[in-house]
């Protein structure tokens, strides 16, 4: 299977330079998924770990009533399971993945978004659509994140930025006072595919926040401090 290095730069043909731009338009989508998961449903749609710590909450404070959260870590690792098992299905065809697993995404990120709208204006997150939703945007995370690893070889990760932003910094200080040239080059070429995709989950994230802020989810155990009113978008 070809490395994202060699799809971004084997040819100047358009279809290598759609691979080449793909990193930075998933890590949009990436964010965009994200908060607004998270601000709808108190949960997020790409980042494990989160989930983990919001769901370690409600079981400190014994709660249980978010089953959009309860469920959205077992649906990852099956969705990244089943995504496995279909690219070494593909690959025995001799066939890309790359097109089947955004194919993928794109159903379940527009179910996702249909089941939002149809739920109404300000739905509950416990409402069954919502619910739907919201695990239709994990199960489409999943498979992104298995679609860098399987069909983007080389890509940095699309939608965690933790080790994007630690492998930037240590790429940029490589490249400023390493000693070693051909270290030094490898940082610079990792540093120049890994900042756009730091820049492209942070725009994804920031237009949702200014429409979505007045639903912030509820975090377990904090207590309630009074204050002005928002307004309802």
């Amino acid at each position: 299977m070809a490395s994202y290095s060699s799809l971004c730069s084997a040819s100047q043909t358009d279809t290598s330079r759609c691979v080449g731009l793909l990193p930075a338009l998933l890590s949009v989508i990436a964010g965009s998924a994200d908060v607004t998961s998270f601000l709808g449903l108190g949960l997020f749609s790409s980042h494990v770990t989160g989930n983990l710590v919001i769901l370690t909450a409600h079981v400190v404070a014994r709660r249980a009533d978010n089953a959009c959260l309860v469920l959205s870590v077992p649906l990852f690792i099956l969705v990244l399971g089943l995504t496995r098992l279909l690219v070494a299905g593909l690959e025995a065809l001799d066939l890309s993945s790359l097109r089947p697993l955004l194919l993928m995404q794109f159903l379940m990120l527009g179910g996702s978004f249909v089941l939002g709208l149809a739920s109404g204006r300000h739905p509950a997150p416990e409402a069954p659509g919502m619910i739907v939703a919201g695990q239709l945007s994990v199960a489409a995370m999943a498979v992104q994140n298995a679609l860098a690893e399987l069909s983007l070889r080389g890509s940095p990760t699309t939608a965690v930025m933790t080790t994007n932003l630690t492998r930037f910094v240590m790429d940029v200080g490589e490249a400023l006072l390493g000693n070693d040239r051909p270290k030094m080059a490898e940082a610079r070429h990792r540093a120049k595919h890994t900042w756009p995709l730091i820049i492209g989950f942070t725009a994804g994230a920031r237009p949702w926040c200014g429409v979505l802020c007045g639903r912030r989810p509820e975090v377990p155990g904090a207590a309630r401090r009074p204050g002005p009113a928002r307004t309802a978008y």
